[in-house]
Order: structure tokens, then C-alpha cells, then sequence
């Protein structure tokens, strides 16, 4: 029975022991890793202290090519129409004769209003005379003084009446210059409306003449933009406008330049957006009215703003956020409200303040608590945002080589334990050989 117990208990004390060294183990090998953690260097990274600056940047807009004089021609007279002396789509040229409607009418009623006119001056010429001679006879108490006021009165209803025949033959021959419907701009010509022969009346639409060179372009701007337009406006700047098409693969057209020459006073109430317009050369007529466009507008410039590479915001739990420095040099988190895009730079609209130290180069691998190296900026958003899948490489590598560590470990941890089962076997052995 002694013997028996005797074993029980050094049985009991060897599972002990195995249990503390395990335990000591486990806990040297936590240590070594906690250590090694807190050992890691810092990282490097470039970092942008914050101050409000005014940035550079092209803008597009959506809008619709129109033409700045395009003219409905529309019957002043009416009458037959005679003759078209156009082909439909063709260019035609200012003053071109474009429809004859009746001349001939016209030209009979401007002779009857000449001849009026020529009957109103004989008559007024007849009113004068007996005016003139009215006159020696009231000198000579020949005629009395009503009869005298009557052939004065005789005399200007006269002369009246040639003031309105010559008023009615002006406009017979203002309806006689209608009757030739001339084109009162250059450009291209629509269909006709209306057919040889058919009696047209005042107003009746004939055709359109649509200019071509220049076209115009009207687009709406927000707000904010509208308002730092015209700033640089104000300040002389040199704002460039270029036309894109949608679709379409015509360099020639993507080259094109034009210049804005109206930026409205007013923002509409329905879109929020102030109207401006941009006029483009289009001298081979490439370029029709009604095609829907992209107007895109060089060396814009936003006003006393935060702005950091895009690549700098992330998306945190809270929304949009940046990495921060604190004062140890350690990454913080920092919720942002972003702005407009303003080609690789990101306006901050909310969130920042002057001094802030924002970490602006690949953010991937960086957590709140990371100890950072910080590096002065670049300058260069572009070569930031290229680099963004160098570094996104080199963070899975390093994925991967820790993966890799955490692999050995486990495997040293089970080959430790491994050997200390052999041992624990070993002793068990011997035990029961001496009993």
C-alpha cells in the first residue's frame, strides 16, 4: 500500500511540474511576442501639415451646343409664293433672295400711293395760293377775317393729306421689299415649309437659318464654382474652355478651344446654378445646334481650402476619415466631411484644422496607435496615387512573411510539446519498472 501510494503521489507531482513548464512556456513565448511588437520600428510615411491654400483644378459640365443667331424666316406680306430660290440644307449667305411672294401686287400698290401723293401735293399747292391771296385781300378789307381763317385752315389740311399719301407710299414699299424674302443672317437652310404655290399670310413660318461658325455652348455652374470664377475673372485670369463630345473619336473635335464671354449675375432658383456660356470656332460646320456636349474648363481655382491627395481618405466605421499624428508621432483617426475632387487632390469641406499633421501616403497597413516615421510631402498627389499599388504589394508581403512567422511558432509550440510528452512517457515508465 505504501508503494502504491508512494507512486500515485510522484505521478501526481511529474504531472505538475509538466504543467507548470508548459505554462512557463506559453508565457515566455506571449512575452517574446509582446516584445517584439513594441520593438517594431517606426513606420515610414509622408505626412502634410494642413493650412488653407487656394488649388488649381479642371472642371466639366454637361451642356448643349446651340447657334447664337439662328433666324425663323416668316412671311411679312401676304400672297402666292412665287418662287424658292434656295436648295434645303444648303449655306446661305446675308441678303441672299430666298422666296418671291407676289411682286407684282406690290408694285401696282406702290404706283397707286405714288399717284395719291402726286394728287395731296396739287391739292396743298392749290390750298397755298388761295391762302397767299386770302391774305392781300384782308390787307384791303376785301375779305373778311373768317374767310381768311378758312383758307389757312384749307391750306395745312392740305398739306396734311401729302404727308399721309407720302406716309402710305413708304409703306408700299416696305410691303413691296417683303414680297422678297431675303435672309437676314448667314448659315445653313432648313426644309422649306412651305411649297411653291401655296398662299402664305402674315407670319406664316417658311424656313430656319441656322448659323454654324461660331456655335455656342450654355452650361450651369454651382454655386461655389460660379463664385470663384469670376474672382479670377475679376483678377484676369485666363480661363480656357475645350469641347468634348460624347462618343465621339474625332480628334480634331476633342482639340477644340474656345473662351467664356458671359458668366450670369443671378443663380437660378430650380437648379442652384449660375449660366455661363463659351463660344467655339466651328468654321467646317462639324458641330450642330442640339448635340449634347462636355464643356471642360482649365486652371480653375478653389479659394482658402483643405486639400490632401485622395489616396490620404479612407473609409473608417464613422464614414470618411484621415490618419493623424498626435504628439508621440502616433497615427490617430480623424473623421472627415470630404468636398469637390479637384483632380488627385481631395478638398476636405469639414474636419480639419490649420496644424494638423495628415498622413498622406498609402494609408494601407496604418491603425490607430501605429508609430510613424514621418516624412516630408512629396508635393506629388499623381506619383502618390501610382505608387498605391507598389505599396499595397509590399503590405501583402508583409502579410505574408507574418503569416509565415505565426506559422513557425506553432509549429516550435507543438514540437515542445511534443518532447515534453516523450518525457512525461519515459518517467511513467521507469515508475512502474521499480514497482
Amino acid at each position: 500500500m505504501r508503494i502504491a501510494s508512494a507512486r500515485h503521489g510522484w505521478i501526481a507531482g511529474l504531472l505538475i511540474a509538466s504543467l507548470l513548464a508548459g505554462c512557463g512556456s506559453e508565457n515566455d513565448q506571449g512575452n517574446d511576442q509582446k516584445n517584439q511588437q513594441q520593438e517594431q520600428p517606426a513606420r515610414e510615411a509622408q505626412v502634410m501639415t494642413m493650412e488653407r491654400r487656394d488649388i488649381d483644378y479642371d472642371r466639366s459640365y454637361s451642356a448643349k451646343l446651340r447657334s447664337e443667331q439662328q433666324v425663323t424666316i416668316i412671311a411679312r406680306v401676304r400672297g402666292e409664293l412665287e418662287a424658292r430660290n434656295f436648295e434645303p440644307g444648303e449655306m446661305v449667305e446675308k441678303g441672299q433672295s430666298l422666296y418671291i411672294i407676289e411682286p407684282d401686287v406690290y408694285e401696282a400698290t406702290v404706283n397707286q400711293r405714288k399717284a395719291d401723293l402726286q394728287s395731296a401735293k396739287a391739292q396743298a399747292f392749290r390750298a397755298e395760293r388761295d391762302a397767299a391771296r386770302y391774305k392781300k385781300l384782308l390787307a384791303q378789307n376785301s375779305v373778311s377775317q373768317q374767310q381768311y381763317d378758312q383758307a389757312v385752315a384749307e391750306k395745312r389740311v392740305a398739306e396734311a393729306s401729302v404727308a399721309q399719301a407720302q406716309a402710305a407710299l413708304e409703306s408700299a414699299k416696305i410691303d413691296l421689299g417683303y414680297s422678297d424674302v431675303q435672309a437676314p443672317v448667314a448659315g445653313m437652310i432648313s426644309l422649306s415649309d412651305v411649297n411653291v404655290g401655296n398662299v402664305v399670310d402674315v407670319g406664316t413660318e417658311l424656313a430656319t437659318i441656322t448659323p454654324m461658325n461660331p456655335i455656342e455652348v450654355r452650361f450651369g455652374l454651382p454655386q461655389q464654382e460660379a463664385f470663384d470664377l469670376r474672382r479670377q475673372r475679376q483678377q484676369g485670369a485666363d480661363i480656357t474652355a475645350a469641347l468634348k463630345l460624347p462618343g465621339s473619336s474625332d480628334t480634331k473635335q476633342q482639340q477644340l478651344k474656345g473662351n467664356i464671354d458671359f458668366l450670369g449675375s443671378r443663380v437660378n432658383d430650380d437648379t442652384s446654378t449660375v449660366q455661363a456660356r463659351a463660344m467655339f470656332d466651328n468654321p467646317d460646320g462639324l458641330l450642330l445646334p442640339g448635340q449634347f456636349a462636355r464643356v471642360q474648363l482649365k486652371n480653375m481655382r478653389r479659394y482658402d481650402v483643405f486639400a490632401v491627395p485622395e489616396i490620404a481618405v479612407t473609409q473608417g466605421l464613422m464614414g470618411p476619415q484621415v490618419y493623424v499624428l498626435d504628439d508621440d508621432n502616433k497615427a490617430r483617426t480623424k473623421n472627415v466631411t470630404p468636398g469637390d475632387i479637384a483632380g488627385a487632390l481631395q478638398v476636405i469641406a469639414d474636419g480639419l484644422e490649420s496644424g494638423d499633421r495628415v498622413i498622406v501616403s498609402d494609408p494601407g497597413g496604418i491603425e490607430a496607435g501605429t508609430k510613424i516615421d514621418p516624412q516630408p510631402y512629396s508635393g506629388n498627389p499623381e506619383k502618390l496615387s501610382a505608387q498605391n499599388g507598389d505599396s499595397g504589394g509590399a503590405s501583402e508581403q508583409g502579410k505574408q512573411k507574418g503569416q509565415a512567422q505565426q506559422s513557425d511558432a506553432a509549429s516550435q509550440q507543438d514540437s515542445a510539446d511534443n518532447q515534453a510528452d516523450d518525457q512525461k512517457g519515459e518517467k511513467t515508465a521507469e515508475g512502474e519498472s521499480s514497482e
